[in-house]
């Protein structure tokens, strides 16, 4: 008996983890963190309901912390297993999984520091030497390759978009095929390929991030443009929390297409984010998993001020002049951009500007709802910069694209399963299934076990 349990990602947007099980061999697919709300993030402390020597392989679509990161600590507690995943999700995942266990490490000790943690002490979920340890595990797997999995199982990865590296992953086992959407990206997209189609399978999982919203249309260049040329003009500063892996080389390639249309020609631009510097540099490692050329890759590359030293990016947070900062975390959960925060939300000159999914609970989500405070380090920060927020740049299909890429499919499923979203997200998916396909489809909820 071949059995699906979603051990996160069901009725919420992070967390992903999806266990398959069959003859007493586990696979897990994503092994991520969960984010957001108290309630939601209280989980990664709890332990798995299967132990983590029990899993056999992990196969890892992408290297979002939501799918990834939760991997230092299911190594730590004691799988031993294969970490299957595309080469670039390796590389990104490097740079991923040790930058949080770096904040992690910071975050305790500045919380023990400044005595604001209601722990005594405040203790990391795990640190850097969890995440090299994680690394160590990790097998690359080309695009379109069929390899073996434990217990007789195969996979095969296909693009997905997304980010770099992002596949979608097609498991053959017990005489079933299971289809893995990951995270889909979106058509058309100027940077990331389109999503692969994959034309059978018996169950498909899928994500709902968006799965009750479309995008607004729109030229993004323009947009984004807009909002700068006119917090400028104020004398403001343009904040951009923007996720390291995917959303800031996106929103390079906006603004270098700005530069060379001769808009905000005298207009600093600052890359603060070590790891979205070197997510930027696997740009060139990885040339076929994206659709830049090597001169535009170059050209994007080059048109901002990368800081990697904290004095760089006090110097920045300092600086009186109109400038844009693209730094992360993208929901402002951590990392050097609630530095910025705290400096620029509290004056109207300035914009801060979300360029992605904001999940429930986040600082971000709170001041796209009109929050006039948050919560940064122990302090309430006011909000009184311009609040914006440029959803057509999202990475995440929205629910017309979901729907584009389950109709590649030739037949039927016998089932398809709605995770990562919000209950809204992943109902209206549910329904708009059901409607326009005539496919069985039902959104899991936490540890419910579906036999396949």
């Amino acid at each position: 008996m071949l059995t699906l349990t979603s051990l996160g990602g069901a009725g919420t947007v992070t967390g992903s983890k999806h266990l398959l099980t069959h003859d007493g061999k586990r696979i897990l697919i994503d092994c991520g963190l969960f984010q957001g709300l108290k309630n939601l993030r209280e989980l990664n402390w709890e332990p798995l309901p299967v132990e983590p020597s029990s899993i056999d392989a992990v196969v890892l679509t992408h290297a979002h912390l939501d799918h990834s990161g939760y991997l230092p600590k299911l190594v730590r507690d004691g799988f031993r297993g294969r970490i299957f995943a595309t080469e670039a999700t390796r590389d990104v995942a490097e740079l991923i999984l040790q930058d949080s266990g770096y904040l992690q490490e910071k975050d305790a000790e500045y919380a023990n520091r400044k005595g604001f943690s209601k722990h005594k002490p405040a203790l990391p979920l795990y640190g850097v030497r969890d995440a090299e340890r994680a690394l160590e595990f990790f097998s690359a797997v080309p695009f379109g390759k069929l390899v073996q999995l434990p217990g007789g199982a195969t996979l095969m990865f296909r693009h997905a978009g997304h980010i770099l590296g992002a596949a979608t992953a097609d498991i053959g086992w017990a005489g079933r095929r299971v289809t893995f959407s990951g995270d889909l990206g979106r058509y058309g997209d100027p940077v990331m390929p389109d999503p692969e189609p994959v034309s059978e399978a018996d169950f498909i999982v899928i994500e709902s991030t968006y799965g009750d919203r479309i995008h607004k249309p729109g030229d993004i260049t323009e947009v984004l443009g807009a909002v700068i040329e006119r917090t400028v003009q104020r004398g403001g500063t343009v904040v951009i929390p923007a996720f390291a892996v995917g959303r800031a080389q996106s929103l390079l390639y906006h603004l270098w297409k700005l530069k060379t249309a001769s808009r905000l020609s005298n207009i600093p631009i600052y890359l603060d984010s070590p790891m979205a510097i070197d997510a930027t540099d696997l740009l060139h490692a990885h040339p076929a998993d994206h659709r830049l050329t090597p001169e535009v890759c170059g050209a994007i590359c080059g048109i901002a001020t990368y800081t990697r030293d904290v004095e760089g990016s006090k110097a920045i947070t300092a600086s009186p002049y109109p400038k844009v900062v693209i730094s992360a975390s993208g929901m402002a959960t951590g990392g050097r951009v609630l530095h910025h925060l705290k400096a620029f939300a509290p004056e109207q000159k300035n914009t801060i500007l979300f360029s992605g999914f904001q999940a429930v609970g986040t600082r971000g989500r709170a001041m796209l709802q009109g929050a006039s405070e948050i919560k940064i380090h122990g302090q309430w920060i006011p909000v009184r910069a311009e609040v914006d927020d440029l959803t057509m740049l999202s990475a995440h299909a929205d629910a017309n694209d979901l729907m584009h890429w389950l109709s590649g499919f030739r037949h039927s499923p016998s089932r398809v399963f709605i995770v990562h979203g919000e209950p809204e997200a992943a109902e209206a998916l549910r329904v708009r299934i059901d409607r326009d396909l005539g496919w069985s489809a039902s959104v899991p909820r936490q540890d419910q076990v579906f036999d396949l």
